[in-house]
């Protein structure tokens, strides 16, 4: 072969790249109007949603509030979204998808906004009721939408692009919250620490998100299935008739939720108190954590394509059990930034890809009343385990929170493998078995 044959001979590592970024712009082409316009949403509220999760823990903090009455509200929106997710489900298959979207983007913004107008306990744990609610509405429709608005060929894709465009959206969100109440506090004349500047911060988001309900008015209205074939099977009906697929797709979500519960809210707080830094500092962390996990949420379509999507799953959080414990038990600041940074994109990548698969396993009739019980199996956690990480952070600090959470995490992980892995394999094993007698 001649030197020009062989300096022409593409180089195979980039031709492997260029064909994967090549099937990967095809796959993004194939969505649809009304998925587009869904993402366009998800941007701004991403935006808007990371300055408010960075900020509002300090809010109340600096309201006079211990950490104890952040756990519990967290607990309340929680609990009324786990306690009206089937209900929600209901709304949704009744009223439509875009009205769905619209009233819970609508409620969740006026309850923020309310946090700031009434500051009282009482006025936090009200809000925080809304709050539930419209999260249970938004969470229930999301998948179904999704699903109704994509086919096979680019479903994984659209899911993962939602997750991965929110949090990549927060990366924004978390750095302007960082900074935010320092130019507002400056501009007024007040403390970047006060509640004032922390309110006012708050309110100027709120004031974000409304940007984020005009997509939602340009969706197409869509029927449902529901809406088309009243005759058909039930959700309830399906849930009685399939309730060890349920038990199995609900489970693992379930003890994940227990062990998030308990650190994720207070994220925050812990490198504050454990560490000493700063908002600024913690905001641009944040940051760039919503930009780690958005690059990982981005390439996890195509590991899901390749591996599988339960492999991807199982794999991607397992590898995630040693970062959380750096970063949990390590001495030094960086380390800990650092192991945070790898947990979030390793953790988090596998999210979309599993509503997906849980999506494919719901008959279509039944797919918000199967949302709404994965719903529930998430919110259960939270409804729980921040009143008792609050407790626990209190009397004993961080390092119980951090040992719950890890042992949480293991026991899901083996879910997912037991239930969907180790299951599969066995009935391969028997099946080759039979053909094998059977010869």
């Amino acid at each position: 072969m001649s030197s020009s044959q062989l300096s022409n001979k593409p180089n195979p590592p980039q031709s492997r790249i260029l064909r994967g970024l090549r099937l990967y712009a095809g796959k993004l082409r194939l969505f649809k109007p009304n998925a587009r316009l869904y993402l366009l949403n998800t941007i701004i509220s991403g935006v808007a949603y990371g300055v408010f999760r960075l900020l509002f823990n300090f809010y109340a903090l600096s309201l006079g509030y211990d950490e104890a009455l952040v756990g519990q509200l967290l607990t309340v929106s929680s609990l009324v979204a786990l306690i009206g997710a089937l209900p929600a489900g209901y709304v949704s298959d009744r009223i439509g998808r875009k009205p769905s979207l619209l009233l819970a983007n609508l409620t969740l913004m006026m309850s923020v906004l309310g946090m700031v107008i009434w500051r009282s306990p009482a006025g936090f744990y009200m809000m925080n009721v809304v709050i539930g609610l419209a999260q249970s509405l938004m969470g229930v429709t999301m998948g179904p939408f999704l699903m109704e608005n994509s086919d096979e060929a680019e479903r994984t894709y659209l899911f993962s692009f939602n997750a991965g465009f929110q949090t990549t959206a927060g990366f924004a969100g978390n750095w302007l919250g960082g900074r935010l109440p320092t130019w507002l506090g400056t501009s007024i004349g007040v403390s970047a620490t006060s509640s004032t500047a922390y309110g006012l911060a708050i309110a100027v988001i709120s004031g974000i998100s409304l940007l984020g309900i005009l997509p939602l008015l340009l969706l197409k209205r869509q029927r449902t299935p529901r809406q088309e074939a009243e005759d058909s099977l039930s959700p309830f009906q399906y849930a009685r008739r399939n309730p060890k697929l349920l038990g199995k797709l609900v489970s693992p979500m379930l003890v994940t939720s227990l062990g998030a519960g308990l650190l994720m809210p207070f994220m925050n707080i812990f490198f504050r108190v454990a560490h000493a830094q700063s908002d600024a500092t913690i905001g641009s962390l944040f940051a760039w954590g919503s930009l780690a996990m958005g690059i990982g949420l981005l390439i996890s379509p195509p590991l899901a394509d390749r591996w599988g999507k339960i492999q991807v799953v199982v794999v991607s959080q397992a590898l995630s059990i040693p970062f959380l414990i750096l970063l949990g038990f390590a001495p030094l600041y960086w380390i800990s930034a650092a192991a945070y940074l790898v947990r979030l994109a390793l953790m988090n990548m596998s999210w979309p890809i599993y509503d997906a698969f849980v999506m494919e396993h719901a008959e279509p009739e039944a797919r918000a009343t199967v949302a709404s019980l994965v719903s529930m199996s998430w919110n259960f956690g939270w409804a729980f385990s921040p009143t008792l990480s609050g407790w626990l952070q209190v009397r004993y600090g961080f390092n119980p929170v951090f040992l719950g959470t890890i042992s949480t995490y293991i026991l899901a992980i083996f879910l997912y493998w037991y239930f969907f892995l180790h299951e599969s394999d066995a009935r391969q094993t028997r099946d080759q078995g039979l053909e094998i007698r059977d010869q």
